[in-house]
Order: structure tokens, then C-alpha cells, then sequence
């Protein structure tokens, strides 16, 4: 894998040890001087990881006063890029997976367009099930561009969260997506993978997810509906 910016790395491994708790909810981040000191990289690297963590809302930055890092789980309401794993365990839930499968694949005609991708690239396939304390919730279905992930399926069975592997493994930041959401009713596959009759109410959420320089990932996510709601924050008129 070839070398990633140190903006990257910083930025990973600071909203990882907030989210394991080595850095708490309401605390105050270490100084840019100690950062600097920590990572071995310049201060102008540091602002960059910070200034990228204060958009997605875990930290706040106040001149003179110190970074608090933020509760993520209060800013659930805006737009930002979750996953459905990380909403689940968000409220509570112990989320597991049930079977993975993760192959390279030459990418299927549809998504040259999509993914803005020869036609003859290659992609890496992942499916897997969701589990909500102990209960089948969601068939996923996640595309990614294989050459950004170089040995991906080595980590087949490795992982809950996919979002968290990739930026923890990978260095990728996540900085748009566009999902399209839709009502749909379970087919028989449907339902014999999540032990629900025929018909049952789903939603159907696509999503393409870029970085700063292209898209990456193109996922379609089956969801029982009376299990999960999304949530939109709106504000202000045209």
C-alpha cells in the first residue's frame, strides 16, 4: 500500500482513540504542541487532522480555550456519513455479523457509471449480515474499488464495522455520499435471510461514498423497517 498523507494518519488514530474512550466525551484533546510531539509530524499536519474531526463533529475548536472532543452520538440529526452498524451500536445495540463473503470481482457493467470506473476494473464484493442483539437486521452489499484496498479479503470474518476497518487500515476519509432511500417489500431471499414473512416491510438505502479525489464505494443495504428510522436535519428556506 503506498504511503498516505500524514494528515490521514493523524486524523485516523485521533477519532479512534476518541472512539474508544481514550479520549472522553467533555475532555479537552491534547495541546498541537503534544500532538505534534506524539505523531513526530509538523503543526500545519495537525490543524489539517483537527479541521477535518471538527467537521464530522467530533471535536469542537475554541481560539484560546482548548479542542473538547464532542459526543458524536448528539449530532446524529446532520448530515454526516454513518454507517448503520455504527447508528445501532450508537443506541445500544450489540451488532454481530452473520457470514461474510468478500471477493474481487471484475466490476458488473452498471457500475462503470456509478463508480465513475473502466469497464474492465476490479472491485471487491462484500456481503454479510447484520445483527441487532442477536436478531438478523440487514443483508449488505458493499462495492469497493480494489484498487484502493489492496488484500482486502484477508479480513473476511475480521470486521463489524466496515467504515472503521477502511479508515483504520486504509486512511480513508470519507468526505461526501448520496443515498437514495426506498420502501420496498422482502423477496423470498429476504426473508429466509432475515427470518421474516414474505412482504415484510424493508428499506432499501444506495449509497455512493467518495473521498476529496473520487468515489470509493457503492453499497445497496437492506433494512427491516420497523427496526431502524433515519433521521434528517433540515434548516433554513431556499
Amino acid at each position: 500500500m503506498a504511503d498516505v498523507p500524514a494528515y490521514r494518519y493523524v486524523y485516523t488514530e485521533i477519532k479512534q482513540k476518541i472512539k474508544n474512550g481514550s479520549y472522553k466525551v467533555g475532555s479537552l484533546l491534547p495541546t498541537e504542541s503534544e500532538l505534534e510531539k506524539l505523531f513526530g509530524v509538523s503543526r500545519t499536519t495537525v490543524r489539517k487532522a483537527i479541521s477535518l474531526l471538527s467537521a464530522e463533529g467530533y471535536l469542537n475548536v475554541r481560539q484560546g480555550k482548548g479542542t473538547t472532543v464532542l459526543d458524536i452520538s448528539t449530532t446524529q440529526n446532520l448530515n454526516t456519513i454513518t454507517s448503520v452498524t455504527e447508528s445501532l451500536q450508537l443506541k445500544g445495540c450489540t451488532v454481530t455479523t452473520q457470514g461474510m463473503c468478500i471477493e474481487r470481482i471484475q466490476a458488473p457493467a452498471f457500475l462503470s457509471e456509478i463508480m465513475q470506473i473502466p469497464s474492465d476494473a476490479e472491485v471487491y464484493h462484500i456481503q454479510r449480515v447484520q445483527l441487532a442483539d442477536g436478531v438478523p437486521i440487514s443483508i449488505m452489499e458493499n462495492f469497493l474499488k480494489a484498487s484502493l484496498f489492496p488484500d482486502l479479503g484477508q479480513y473476511v470474518n475480521r470486521f463489524i464495522g466496515l467504515y472503521s476497518l477502511l479508515e483504520r487500515k486504509y486512511n480513508i476519509i470519507m468526505k461526501d455520499a448520496t443515498e437514495t432511500i426506498t420502501a420496498i417489500a422482502a423477496s423470498f431471499t429476504d426473508s429466509q435471510i432475515l427470518g421474516i414473512p414474505v412482504g415484510t416491510p424493508l428499506l432499501q438505502t444506495k449509497r455512493i461514498t467518495g473521498t476529496e479525489f473520487e468515489i470509493f464505494e457503492y453499497a445497496v443495504i437492506k433494512i427491516i423497517a420497523e427496526k431502524y428510522e433515519y433521521c434528517v436535519h433540515l434548516k433554513g428556506r431556499i
